[in-house]
């Protein structure tokens, strides 16, 4: 199934249920008021919002409505934690070589994890606040939503507490990452709110293509109407949602209505682009001594949206302007 959240002058907005071809919703504020109280109490709310979907899709539902992206905020407008980790080693290998470092030990087993802003998630058509002088830069990813997840819980456990999916625009200042890591400490500053595309969906709504926790899809990214990548998740990704959950929560448990992502969408095949500025940026170093693409500039404006094989949207767009913030 497919949820969003319709804005309704409320912080955490009404629970929709979209149908298939993105064409129509209605709400379930009658099963749940919201889509964290839904994830709250998913065994016995998730079953109801199907048979809603099934009669959606069915055309069983009177009260419907066109879909309009940009009526929708984020799926979960606040969410308890945001956990984002580098998934795909082709971007990790290529920041690494443009600035001629070594991959750090035990890359292969172990993923590279920070936690980052969640309380004031954007909607995919909000813009983004920034500055010339910050780097601003977008990054193109897939997250899952979890429930309850316990601390010290297994990769082979974590996939049952997988709830949904979500495609984001990880937005990060470039320009201001490095004086925050030069003391040693983690990002702040230069990680502001991430935007997310309207719908988040079950896995089952990729059928086979959620594989061992991936979600095979192609991520497509522009800037000005301009495509930059379209490199397929699922594809070259070192580490599947299920053993990132499990590193996360090694020490700790996740909340119901934890994010959790796996990094910036990225393959080997250059042929394929990139999800970010800066990967372009780094295999221009890396062919010829130095970057010639910019970050945006106020007024650029960035979309992302990923498709299944069948070339149908997944998430609905991310289509965001940047502003001076």
């Amino acid at each position: 199934m497919r949820l969003a959240t319709l804005r309704d002058g409320t912080k955490d907005g009404a629970l929709c249920v979209v149908n298939k071809a993105l064409t129509l919703f209605c709400k379930a504020t009658e099963i749940a008021n919201s889509l964290q109280q839904a994830i709250d109490h998913w065994e016995q709310i998730a079953p109801r919002l199907q048979e809603l979907a099934l009669a959606l899709e069915a055309g069983r539902v009177s009260d419907t409505h066109a879909f309009d992206p940009v009526a929708f905020m984020a799926p979960l407008p606040r969410a308890y934690g945001w956990v984002d980790a580098g998934g795909y080693m082709s971007h990790m290998k290529r920041a690494r070589q443009a600035r001629g470092a070594a991959m750090p030990e035990g890359w292969e087993v172990e993923p590279a994890i920070y936690q980052g802003c969640s309380d004031c998630n954007l909607a995919g058509s909000d813009p983004i606040s920034g500055s010339a002088e910050w780097g601003v830069d977008f990054e193109s990813e897939l997250a899952v939503i979890v429930g309850d997840v316990p601390s010290g819980c297994s990769s082979a456990d974590a996939s049952a507490h997988i709830r949904l999916i979500v495609l984001l625009n990880d937005v990060t200042l470039r320009n201001l990452v490095p004086r925050e890591l030069s003391k040693g400490f983690g990002f702040f500053w230069s990680k502001p709110p991430s935007a997310f595309a309207p719908i988040a969906i079950t896995g089952d709504e990729l059928g086979s293509d959620w594989v061992d926790g991936k979600a095979v899809c192609e991520v497509v990214s522009a800037v000005n109407g301009i495509r930059l990548g379209n490199p397929q998740a699922g594809v070259d990704q070192q580490f599947g949602f299920p053993r990132i959950i499990e590193h996360a929560a090694k020490t700790r448990p996740l909340v119901a209505g934890t994010i959790v992502g796996a990094g910036t969408v990225s393959n080997y095949d250059e042929k394929k682009g990139v999800s970010c500025l800066v990967e372009r940026r780094h295999i221009e170093t890396i062919q010829s001594g130095s970057p010639t693409t910019p970050y945006l500039s106020i007024g650029d404006r960035v979309h992302i949206e990923a498709f299944d094989r069948q070339g149908k949207s997944l998430f609905g767009p991310i289509d965001q302007a940047v502003r001076q913030a």
